[in-house]
C-alpha cells in the first residue's frame, strides 16, 4: 500500500493571491473594529477599565532641585485587550496580578498609540481584597522557595510574569531570555504532558461509549481547549500566542492532508493571529517567536535528507547563529558566555518538565541550589550592537535563502562572522 502524499497548503500564485486579498479585507475590519474601540475612549476626557496588573516595579528619578522622586511603575492589560504604562505612589500595595479598576486620562493618546503599549496618568479606583487564583498560585510559589529570585524565575516560567531587570539582565547576557519567555516549547511539553494523562482514560470511555469517534481529534480537541484556558489565564504572552495558532491550524492542517513543516503553515498562522490580534504587528516577542520558527524551518527545507541524530545536533547551532543578529540588535548586549546558551538551551529541554513534575507533587525547591550556582554565574557581559543596515540586511538574506541555497550559505557566513566578532569585540573589551 502507497502511503498518501500530503500537498502543498497553496500549489500556485493564483491561490495565494486569493488568500491575501481575503486576508486583507479581514485585517482592515479587524483594524476598524479596533478604531472604533479607539474612539469610545475620548467620549470623555477619561475612561474607567478593569485590567490586570501585568508589571509593578519602582523607579526613581533625579528632581531639577537635585532631590530624588520614587513612585511605582504599573503595567495593565484592560480587559478590552489593550495594555498600558501608568505610574502609582511609591506607597502602593503589590498589585502584580490582581484584577484593578482604574481610571485613566486619554487626551494624549492617538490610535497608533492605542494599538502599541501607551502610556497614560491614572489614578487607581478600587482594589478588591479576595486574591484572584493567579495571585493564590504566586503566594503558593513564594512559600515554596525561601530565595524569591527563584520563586520569580518559576513565577515566569509557569505563569508568564515578567522577570525583574536585573533578572532579566543576567539571562540575557548569558543569551537565554527566550528559555523563560512561555514559548512554542513549553506549550508542546504541556500539550505532551495532557495527552499522557488523557490518553488512557478517554481510550477506556470510547471503546465503552463511542467507538465510532477519532481519539486523536477528540483528545487533540480536548487538550487544545484546556491550553486555551491556560493562555487566557497567563495573559496570552505573544510568543505563547503564536505556538497555540500554529498548534492549531497544524492540526486542521494534517487532518485534511496538508504538508505541516512548511513555510506556508507558519505564514497562515502568523496571518490568522495578526488579523485577530493586530497589536502584534508591534510586538517584539511576537516577531522574534516567528523568527524562531522560520529558521527552524529553512533548517529542515534544506537539510531535511540529513539523518534525525545529525539534526539534532546540528539544529540548535544553526538557530543561534540565525538569531545572534537579532539579539545584538534588539538587546545590545554579548558576553564570552553567551554562546553557551546552546547547552543551556538542550539542559532546558530536560529542566523544564522535571521542574513541573516537582513542583506537581510538592517537591518544587529540590533544584533551588542548582539554579542559585547558575546564577551566580558571571558573564562579564558588554555593550555591543549590531548596525541597523546590518540587521535588516539579515533578514532579507533570510527571506531571499528560501530559494537559492548559495544565498543559504551566504547567510550562515554573514552570521559566523558576526558571531566571531561579537566574540573578538568582547575579549578585547
Amino acid at each position: 500500500m502507497h502511503k498518501i502524499e500530503r500537498v502543498q497548503l497553496f500549489s500556485n500564485s493564483k491561490e495565494y493571491l486569493k488568500f491575501f486579498i481575503l486576508s486583507s479585507l479581514l485585517f482592515c475590519f479587524s483594524l476598524l473594529y479596533e478604531y472604533y474601540n479607539y474612539t469610545k475612549l475620548h467620549e470623555f476626557n477619561s475612561y474607567i477599565t478593569h485590567a490586570t496588573v501585568l508589571k509593578q516595579y519602582t523607579k526613581t528619578k533625579i528632581k531639577p532641585n537635585g532631590k530624588e522622586k520614587s513612585y511605582q511603575v504599573l503595567k495593565l492589560k484592560s480587559d478590552e485587550g489593550f495594555t498600558f504604562y501608568t505610574i502609582a505612589s511609591k506607597n502602593t500595595p503589590q498589585l502584580l496580578a490582581k484584577e484593578i479598576t482604574v481610571e485613566f486620562y486619554t487626551d494624549k493618546i492617538d490610535f497608533l498609540a492605542y494599538l502599541k503599549n501607551f502610556f497614560a496618568f491614572s489614578k487607581i479606583v478600587a482594589i478588591p481584597k479576595e486574591l484572584t487564583n493567579k495571585e493564590k498560585l504566586l503566594t503558593d510559589l513564594s512559600l515554596e522557595h525561601k530565595d524569591e529570585d527563584i520563586a520569580t524565575i518559576y513565577k515566569a516560567l509557569f505563569l508568564a510574569i515578567p522577570l525583574p531587570s536585573h533578572l532579566q539582565q543576567t539571562f540575557a547576557n548569558l543569551g537565554i531570555s527566550h528559555l523563560v519567555a512561555l514559548s512554542g516549547f513549553h506549550l508542546s511539553v504541556l500539550f505532551g504532558i495532557l495527552f499522557f494523562l488523557l490518553k488512557y482514560p478517554y481510550t477506556l470511555l470510547q471503546s465503552h461509549y463511542f467507538p465510532y469517534r477519532s481519539k486523536n481529534r477528540d483528545l487533540f480537541f480536548i487538550i487544545a481547549f484546556l491550553l486555551g484556558l491556560y493562555l487566557l489565564f497567563v495573559a496570552m504572552p505573544p510568543s505563547l500566542l503564536r505556538a497555540y495558532a500554529m498548534l492549531v491550524v497544524v492540526f486542521v492542517l494534517y487532518d485534511r492532508g496538508v504538508k505541516l513543516l512548511s513555510m506556508q503553515t507558519l505564514f497562515v498562522s502568523s496571518i490568522i493571529l495578526v488579523i485577530l490580534f493586530p497589536r502584534l504587528l508591534f510586538s517584539v516577542g511576537f516577531f522574534l517567536s516567528i523568527s524562531g520558527v522560520f529558521y527552524i524551518f529553512l533548517f529542515l527545507h534544506y537539510f531535511s535528507n540529513y539523518s534525525k541524530v545529525l539534526q539534532f545536533v546540528l539544529l540548535p547551532f544553526w538557530v543561534y547563529l540565525m538569531m545572534l543578529p537579532y539579539s545584538l540588535y534588539l538587546f545590545g548586549n554579548f558576553s564570552l558566555l553567551h554562546p553557551l546558551s546552546i547547552l543551556w538551551t538542550t539542559l532546558f529541554s530536560l529542566f523544564y518538565p522535571l521542574t513541573l513534575f516537582l513542583h506537581a507533587i510538592g517537591l518544587g525547591n529540590i533544584l533551588d541550589e542548582v539554579l542559585k550556582m547558575f546564577l551566580s554565574i558571571d558573564a562579564h557581559a558588554a555593550k555591543l550592537s549590531l548596525a541597523k543596515e546590518c540587521f535588516y540586511g539579515h533578514i532579507v538574506l533570510s527571506l531571499l535563502s528560501l530559494y537559492k541555497k548559495e544565498l543559504l550559505l551566504l547567510l550562515l557566513f554573514e552570521a559566523f562572522s558576526a558571531s566571531v566578532y561579537a566574540v573578538y569585540y568582547v575579549a578585547e573589551f
